[in-house]
C-alpha cells in the first residue's frame, strides 16, 4: 500500500527537488542551453541586495505576524471563552476570514487601502491616509501583516480556544477561593496550563509565514520597488524572469534555512513535551 504513495511523492516531490538542486549549479535561464558553473550562482546570491532584502523582510514580516497574531487570538479566546451573550454567534462572526481565499482577501484589501480608506480620509481631512499605504515603502508592510493576521486569527484562536477548555473549572475556583484576580489568574494558572498551544501556534506559524506569498502578491505586489518583497515572491520570479537557476539556488539556501529552523523548533516541542 506504501508503493503508490512513494512513487506519487517521489514523482512530484523528490524529483522536482533535486532537479532544482541539480540546476542550481548551472546558468540554466529556464530554456535553451545550460551547462555547469559550479557555485557561481551561490557566490552572486548573497552579494545580491535584493535578495539579501526579500531575506531581511521575510523574517522581520514572520517575526511580527507570529508575535500580533498570537497575543490578539488569545485575547479574542479569552473573551470567546468568557460567559457573555451570544458567545456562539460571536465565535461563528470570528471565524469567517478563516474560509475565505487568502488571494480573495488581499485583492478586497487592496481595493480598500487603495480607494475607500484615502476617499474617506480626505473627506474627514485626515491627512496620514489621504494616500494609499500601500504605496508608501515605510508602511506598506502595515497593511500585509493586517491583512495576514486578519485571516490567520481565526485558526490560532480555535487552539487557544481548545486549550483553555481544557482547563478544569475547579482550578479557577479555587484560585477565586485564594483572593487571586484576573491577571493574577491568568499569569499563573491559564497562561502555563496552555503553554503547549501557545507553542504549537508560534511554531507553525512562524514557519508558514517564512512562506508568505498569495496575500503580499495581490495586495502589493512586492512593491513598493521590493520594499515588501519575500523570498517565496524572488524565487517564483526565476520562473519567468530567465533567472531559472539562480533562483534554484536561492530555494536551495532557504529550504535549508528552513529545515534548520524547524529541526530548532523540533528541539523546543521535545523538550516542553508537547505533540504535534
Amino acid at each position: 500500500m506504501l508503493v503508490p504513495v512513494l512513487a506519487l511523492f517521489s514523482l512530484f516531490i523528490v524529483f522536482p527537488a533535486l532537479t532544482g538542486v541539480l540546476f542550481s549549479f548551472t546558468n540554466y535561464a529556464g530554456y535553451g542551453d545550460w551547462k555547469f558553473i559550479g557555485a557561481l550562482n551561490y557566490v552572486n546570491m548573497f552579494k545580491d541586495p535584493t535578495i539579501l532584502q526579500a531575506y531581511l523582510f521575510t523574517f522581520f514580516f514572520a517575526l511580527v505576524s507570529t508575535l500580533v497574531v498570537n497575543v490578539l487570538s488569545l485575547a479574542l479566546a479569552l473573551a470567546l471563552n468568557a460567559k457573555i451573550k451570544w458567545r456562539t454567534g460571536m465565535r461563528t462572526l470570528f471565524f469567517i476570514p478563516m474560509v475565505l481565499s487568502g488571494l480573495v482577501v488581499a485583492y478586497v484589501f487592496n481595493y480598500l487601502f487603495s480607494n475607500t480608506i484615502p476617499a474617506l480620509a480626505d473627506s474627514l481631512g485626515f491627512t496620514p491616509l489621504a494616500s494609499s499605504i500601500l504605496s508608501d515603502e515605510r508602511f506598506a508592510w502595515i497593511a500585509v501583516v493586517f491583512v495576514t493576521v486578519w485571516q490567520a486569527a481565526p485558526g490560532v484562536t480555535i487552539i487557544y480556544l481548545a486549550g483553555l477548555q481544557s482547563i478544569p473549572g475547579e482550578v479557577h475556583e479555587a484560585a477565586e477561593l485564594d483572593g487571586a484576580g484576573g491577571f493574577r489568574k491568568f499569569a499563573s494558572i491559564t497562561l502555563p496550563l496552555i503553554l503547549g498551544y501557545l507553542v504549537i501556534n508560534v511554531i507553525l506559524g512562524f514557519k508558514g509565514y517564512l512562506g508568505a506569498y498569495e496575500i503580499i502578491v495581490a495586495l502589493t505586489g512586492g512593491g513598493p520597488g521590493t520594499a515588501t518583497q519575500s523570498v517565496a515572491m524572488k524565487i517564483f520570479s526565476g520562473f519567468t524572469g530567465g533567472d531559472y537557476a539562480y533562483q534554484m539556488a536561492n530555494a536551495v539556501v532557504f529550504f535549508i534555512i528552513t529545515v534548520a529552523i524547524s529541526l530548532f523548533q523540533l528541539r523546543i516541542i521535545q523538550r516542553r513535551g508537547v505533540s504535534l
